[in-house]
């Protein structure tokens, strides 16, 4: 199975996104309802990866009450520290979520997310970057690397921003007694933006796992119209999409899956209906040509990470 579930979505109410419909989430209850039925629905589609975090709101609690309800060891959960969610639910919100990478972060997350075991295998530092210095926090790498040695998991982190190659090789770097840290790598890519491409071979070389978030780019493979620049890409997606009888998301999907060999996909579908149609990549393959048409897309990082830092929180 390639396609990996997201919770970020599943969790808080409101995300990140270019929505292509407006949607009512001031119920909570019904919210978090559907939410446990999409799991349920994922897991009955044959996804066995889980990805959450406690900047996902409600999402890690979710998985746990789910997970309470199988007894399957195929299942992988992989979690998060170094945001906390600060909306409390609220649609007006100014700040969603607070970013640090201190140690007392990390234990105080990991206080929680160590419920998730055993099904929990791997444990991430969420949106990694250079300025926090946790790539140079002793004190937090040690206590990542005692972490991965107790409960045998696989300790990654997850990149955002222009600088994510530079982030990614700095953590290749890093090495606690005579071992390296980190195996897996949480990466943003899409045709808009394919700097993972740049160091995907080093990383599969090396034996360490990739992940892709953000294949959709937030909504954006969608036609919109705020987006004019974009109306050749959102033709020739909806082109190839009638060609092979799927959505939009499965074309951005597939190309995904055919880019990066072997790396697990994160779904962000919030309903039942979204996954099935994301797990549509799988029914068809995309030419050599049309890949290569879908290449051509490609923006400049400092773009494409500007134009998704003016996305709302809906």
């Amino acid at each position: 199975m390639t396609l990996g579930l997201g919770t970020a979505a599943l969790g808080r109410p409101q995300y990140i996104n270019v929505r292509q419909e407006s949607c009512d989430n001031s119920n909570l209850e019904k919210f978090r309802k559907e939410s446990f039925s999409v799991l349920e629905e994922a897991y009955n589609l044959g996804i066995r990866y889980f990805d959450t975090a406690p900047g996902y709101g409600l999402a890690e609690e979710l998985l746990l009450e789910w997970l309470q309800t199988k007894n399957d060891t195929s299942i992988e959960v992989a979690t998060k520290w170094g945001y906390t969610y600060t909306a409390n639910f609220d649609a007006n919100a100014k700040v969603h979520e607070v970013k640090e990478h201190s140690l007392a972060k990390l234990n105080k997350q990991w206080q929680f997310s160590k419920k998730l075991l055993p099904c929990l295998k791997v444990y991430q530092i969420h949106s990694a970057t250079l300025e926090t210095g946790v790539l140079e926090n002793t004190q937090v790498l040690e206590k990542l690397a005692f972490l991965k040695k107790k409960h045998h998991l696989k300790i990654g982190l997850t990149t955002t921003g222009t600088n994510q190659l530079d982030v990614i090789k700095k953590a290749l770097e890093v090495v606690i007694d005579g071992e390296h840290l980190f195996d897996i790598f949480q990466v943003t890519y899409n045709f808009l933006d394919q700097t993972l491409k740049e160091i995907s071979q080093k990383l599969i070389n090396q034996n360490k796992t990739i992940v892709v978030k953000e294949a959709l780019a937030n909504g954006r493979v969608f036609r919109n119209k705020k987006y004019p620049h974009y109306l050749k890409m959102y033709t020739i997606l909806e082109n190839l999409a009638k060609k092979y009888n799927v959505g939009v998301d499965a074309i951005s999907l597939k190309y995904v899956k055919q880019t990066i060999a072997n790396s697990i996909i994160l779904s962000g579908a919030s309903t039942s209906n979204q996954l099935k149609e994301n797990l549509k990549l799988n029914s068809f393959s995309l030419s050599h040509e049309e890949i290569e048409i879908l290449n051509s897309f490609k923006t400049a990082p400092k773009f494409y990470w500007t134009e998704r830092k003016n996305l709302q929180w809906n």
